[in-house]
């Protein structure tokens, strides 16, 4: 027969073990659904955000197709006897008072603008879900992936109005663990940049969120203009969809790739 100490002992990892690796986990946030997927159990993901299927949204589309979506209510969480929900850093406040007051427990996942932040974003949400090892194991392929070699060619992030990601989020320093130098070092966090000006400024390479189609309304015309089609040939533009770059998790990795694999097949 056990002794007492034993069994509280037995009675507290039990319940440290429980605390660690959660049985109902709904995420009511796109980055969350990503992460959730990559480092969970399928069985512990009990509900996603309603994006989490749209692959214009979401670099994990396809993986959340095997689990129910949401609508983001405190009333869906409660239903799906759901003991830990992921949010926003500052959406559904009230929806997240509510579910902290019925004793749920309610994580928000902050925004990431550098791989630093995704790094430590990957490994605490892994700690949460009850599987760190997950977490370090992924942390390791971005570190893998973000072994930049000597600085190449400038590069500037062209979107739709001329709207330039800086330096400062997950696309610019992706760019810089590629082995890119960012056209406007001193950008921040980015900002529009005219034609003008990007001609002025030739970068050796613009990074597209997708290939410049027709010009269907004003914001896509500027990436059809003739002069940048001059300067910038398919061989001098590099796709990198924006599903890649929002969110910390294996977009990240997958983004570092493509920029990579282009500056190795153009030998840059």
């Amino acid at each position: 027969m056990k002794s007492l100490p034993a069994v509280l002992a037995a009675l507290v990892a039990c319940i440290a073990g429980a605390a660690a690796e959660p049985r109902r986990v709904v995420s009511f946030n796109l980055c969350a659904d990503q992460l959730v997927l990559a480092l969970a159990d399928p069985g512990q993901i009990a509900g996603l955000s309603p994006y989490a299927r749209d692959p214009g949204l979401s670099a994990a589309a396809a993986a959340a197709g095997a689990f129910p979506l949401t609508g983001g209510t405190a009333e869906e969480a409660l239903a799906l006897g759901a003991d830990l929900v992921f949010l926003g850093p500052r959406d559904r406040l009230a929806t997240g008072q509510l579910l902290a007051r019925r004793g749920i427990r309610v994580e928000r996942v902050p925004i990431a603008t550098s791989f630093v932040d995704a790094r430590r974003i990957i490994e605490e949400t892994a700690a949460l879900l009850g599987h760190p090892e997950r977490g370090a194991a992924l942390a390791a392929k971005l570190d893998a992936a973000a072994a930049a070699p000597a600085a190449g060619p400038t590069a500037l992030p062209y979107e739709r109005r001329g709207y330039a990601s800086g330096p400062g989020t997950l696309l610019g320093d992706a760019l810089a663990r590629a082995g890119f130098r960012h056209a406007q070092p001193r950008a921040g966090y980015g900002g529009f940049v005219s034609l003008e000006a990007m001609v002025a400024l030739r970068p050796d390479v613009l990074v597209l969120n997708g290939p410049a189609g027709r010009a269907d309304d004003q914001g896509a015309a500027l990436l059809a203009h003739p002069a940048l089609a001059r300067l910038y040939p398919p061989d001098r533009r590099i796709v990198v969809p924006d599903v890649l770059t929002v969110c910390p998790g294996p977009g990240l990795v997958e983004a570092v790739a493509r920029l990579a694999a282009a500056r190795a097949r153009h030998g840059w």
